[in-house]
Parts: structure tokens; sequence; C-alpha cells
């Protein structure tokens, strides 16, 4: 329970901060959100992207799932939560950024480096992660013999490359993009050295952006 007094304290804070003397910020929230960027990012508690990117309420349009992950375009009866955030920030809000930002440790990635998604029968988690098989595939294939930090770290990447893919899969996203009214952006937080990345199609490699 000391964790839930300490929320508590946090949001009277956030009260002090936000909702005290200057309430010019929550005054326009209040009438609406017009954020020009979204971003997707991982559930682990370790990289909050909202901390991490020093955003006030209002920047960011944020999805945090397992991995970070993006779903290929399913048009079908099933229950797509990424797929439905991204269609209401790039149809509806009009985002002009989408960010997919990975990390390293992250134990989506492990699981599915583990096998987790060959028992996706009875696990939400492994059939979640089974969306990046492909990048688990290529780092097995690519890197055999090198060490499960070294996997892992590939691994991260090359799903985060995955989901910019699935990305266009989606026609309105594909369209925007080609129209250059959307950009599409790979970054990783690298948490043992504390930098940031992003990925550079040009070059084909991550480079270093902070």
């Amino acid at each position: 329970m000391q964790d839930i007094a300490g929320f508590i304290s946090g949001f009277k804070r956030f009260q002090d901060n936000w909702l005290g003397s200057d309430t010019t910020l929550f005054n326009s929230l209040r009438k609406g959100q017009s954020p020009k960027a979204m971003l997707i990012g991982c559930s682990d508690s370790r990289v909050d992207p909202a901390i991490l990117t020093d955003c006030a309420p209002g920047d960011l349009f944020m999805v945090r799932n397992v991995a970070n992950l993006v779903p290929p375009c399913e048009p079908d009866a099933g229950h797509h939560g990424v797929s439905a955030a991204l269609e209401y920030a790039v149809r509806h809000l009009e985002v002009e950024h989408i960010i997919v930002m990975g990390h390293s440790q992250c134990g989506g990635i492990r699981g599915l480096l583990d096998g987790i998604c060959e028992c996706s029968q009875n696990s939400f988690i492994g059939s979640w992660v089974g969306i990046a098989a492909a990048a688990r595939e290529q780092v097995v294939a690519e890197l055999p013999d090198k060490s499960p930090e070294v996997q892992g770290y590939a691994c991260e990447k090359a799903a985060l490359l995955l989901s910019l893919d699935n990305l266009m899969s989606f026609p309105w996203i594909k369209e925007r993009v080609e129209e250059g009214r959307l950009e599409l952006h790979g970054w990783y937080f690298d948490m043992q050295a504390g930098t940031l990345a992003g990925y550079c199609p040009e070059s084909g490699t991550f480079e270093l952006l902070a």
C-alpha cells in the first residue's frame, strides 16, 4: 500500500505543477487534444516515454504494449487495440509523426527469443510477441553463436524495424507517408548506455540522436 500512497502524492504534485496558479495549458486541453506525434512504446515500467522525452500533457498520443509492437493491418472482427489507436491518431487527430520506440533488456523480446511464441495457444504474451517471429528467425539465422545479450540487442532492433514495416500495411498510413504528410521514426533507448538512437533508412543503421 505504500506504493499507492506514493502515487497519490505524485498526483498532488501534478495538481500543483499543472493545475495550480497557471492553468493556461489545461484550460486549452479541456477543449480537446491536438498532438503532432504518436508514440508506440513498451509497457516496461522503466521506459516511460513521456518521462524519457520530458513531454508536457497533450504532446504525445501514446500506446504502450509488450515489446512496443505494431501488428500488420488485419481488417477482421478481432479486437485490435493498437490498430484502433493508429486509426484515431492518423485519421482523426492527423498526427504528423509516428514513433516506434524500443529499448534494451526488453522482457517481451527475451521471451520471443526463448520461444514463448511457440506455446502461443496458452499464452496471450506468446501470441502477441509472435508478431515479431520473423525478427527472431532473422537473428537466430544471422547470429547463431552470439551471446543471449547480443542476440537480444539485435532482436529488439529487428522487431522495431518489423513494426515500422507493419505500419506501412495500413493504407491510410502508407498514403500519408507517400504524400509527405506523415513521417515514421524508429527509436531505440539503450538503458545501459543511457543513449537514444534513431533508425536511418539511407544507411540502414541506428544512428545516435542523444
